[in-house]
């Protein structure tokens, strides 16, 4: 007897179901398109070319090289007259005029005896005090003693110290006066004072030898002390010449690089000056050296063996743009003789043949824009070939012009190419024209303000070849 059949249960729907499941929410739909609206920009970005862009930068086409360089320069060390204790009355790394007093030796270490100043010579004291104090920089006390030196010697120097009758030292360099219980040591020329020595004194680039220049075996004694000296110690060295030289090492590449070489211009790196110096090569131990003299700014660097140096050889400046992005675009050129120019001989523009449905010909007054010129020719962009260009003043392939004050004709034909990058600030290709100045195997400078052209901070396409004038970028 066969089985009665189940009946399926039976499921009702309601008007108000079918409203819930037909009603969107507001988020889903907004979802939906922001997704369809990422999907769309994937598949372009996957299907598009891409290029890298350059920022246009400022400045010279490669950094200027370093060196280290060996001073050489005319100094004397010299020496205690007497054993006693120094009292210290120049300052170091100031200039001291001949007869100036320099040091002073006492059989004890208070000092005895006094000068007496009129109030003339109080207020230079004060004023001299006043001007330190304001200029005075913390993280540098150690010119406090150095101005404590000074200042002493200027009292002396208001007292008539000076003006005393000397008698020479051993060597010549020095000359010695008794007053206040004190043997002065003055200097009998004017130098520069330096309360150090090193053993670079005598050099000279005859007796300079390649280990002259480690600076990891250099040592620098420092003369300055509150102990006894004997006679003949040394006290101070005094530079007695406003000449001086720097010695650098030079690879062979550099040497030929600076062959021809005469004058050059050096910034140092302790102050960011910059002067010019006598240039030549000289040899020292079979090796190689750029000798730079100079007749000036000693004082800023006396204290200074070894100073780092930049050779300012990098001239030019302008724009910097990659090799890579240099392209050239073809401009039609036109003589100059063949256009219309006001008073001052400023260009106008050009008398452009036109012929009627009649066949009548007559001129018309175009003044299309110059890209560029030279001595004898302007450059146009090319006017579209079709004529439906929506500016009048253009020039076109086959368009004759007239000479002013003249039947010649010119048939606009001949063209020109400039040289260019192709600029994307605005999202698509741009031709940009560049005028070169100097290149090396990567980078060239171009002219900055050039009409038509680059400006810093501009991008470009770092690549020419990746992309065409019009061309939407990514």
């Amino acid at each position: 007897m066969p089985k009665p059949k189940k009946s399926l249960p039976k499921v009702k729907i309601s008007l108000k179901d079918l409203k819930k499941l037909f009603t969107l929410n507001i988020g889903t739909v907004m979802f939906g398109i922001l997704f369809l609206y990422l999907l769309i920009l994937g598949i372009r970005y996957m299907t598009s070319s891409h290029f890298e862009s350059y920022q246009v930068t400022s400045g010279p086409l490669a950094s200027n090289e370093m060196y280290t360089g060996l001073a050489i320069r005319e100094e004397e060390v010299v020496k205690a007259d007497a054993d006693g204790y120094v009292t210290y009355y120049a300052r170091e790394g100031n200039k001291i005029n001949a007869n100036g007093v320099v040091f002073g030796l006492s059989s004890d270490q208070a000092l005895n005896g006094s000068e007496t100043l009129d109030q003339e010579d109080l207020s230079k004291i004060r004023s001299q005090m006043s001007n330190f104090s304001y200029g005075f920089d913390p993280a540098n006390f150690n010119s406090t003693y150095s101005f404590k030196y000074e200042l002493a010697g200027e009292i002396l120097n208001y007292a008539g110290v000076n003006d005393q009758s000397t008698a020479d030292s051993d060597d010549g360099t020095a000359a010695v006066v008794n007053t206040a219980g004190q043997i002065l040591s003055k200097t009998t020329t004017d130098g520069i004072v330096l309360y150090s020595m090193d053993g670079y004194e005598k050099k000279t680039l005859e007796k300079l030898k390649a280990e002259d220049f480690d600076q990891n075996s250099y040592e620098k004694e420092d003369l300055k002390t509150s102990q006894k000296v004997k006679t003949g110690d040394p006290v101070y060295t005094l530079v007695t010449d406003e000449r001086w030289s720097l010695l650098i090492p030079l690879s062979d590449k550099q040497a030929a690089q600076l062959t021809d070489t005469d004058t050059i211009r050096v910034k140092f790196k302790k102050d960011g000056m910059t002067q010019m110096g006598s240039f030549s090569i000289e040899k020292i131990d079979g090796e190689k050296y750029g000798k730079i003299d100079f007749n000036k700014g000693l004082i800023r660097y006396a204290s200074d063996r070894f100073l780092d140096i930049e050779l300012v050889t990098n001239t030019q400046t302008g724009l910097k743009v990659p090799l890579s992005a240099i392209t050239t675009k073809d401009f039609y050129i036109v003589p100059k003789d063949f256009a219309q120019v006001d008073e001052s001989g400023a260009y106008q523009g050009f008398d452009l043949v036109t012929t009627s449905k009649d066949g009548e010909s007559s001129t018309k007054f175009v003044s299309p824009t110059i890209y560029a010129s030279t001595d004898d020719y302007y450059y146009f962009e090319m006017g579209d070939e079709n004529g439906d260009n929506n500016s009048e003043n253009v020039l076109r392939e086959g368009d004759a012009i007239l000479k002013p004050d003249s039947s010649d004709r010119y048939v606009v034909g001949d063209t020109g190419a400039l040289e260019g990058v192709y600029c994307i600030n605005q999202g698509y290709a741009v031709f940009r024209r560049i005028e070169l100045i100097d290149q090396n195997e990567e980078y060239a400078i171009v002219r900055k303000d050039t009409t038509y052209g680059l400006s810093r901070y501009d991008h470009i396409a770092e690549k020419a070849d990746s992309v065409k004038e019009s061309d939407i970028v990514y």
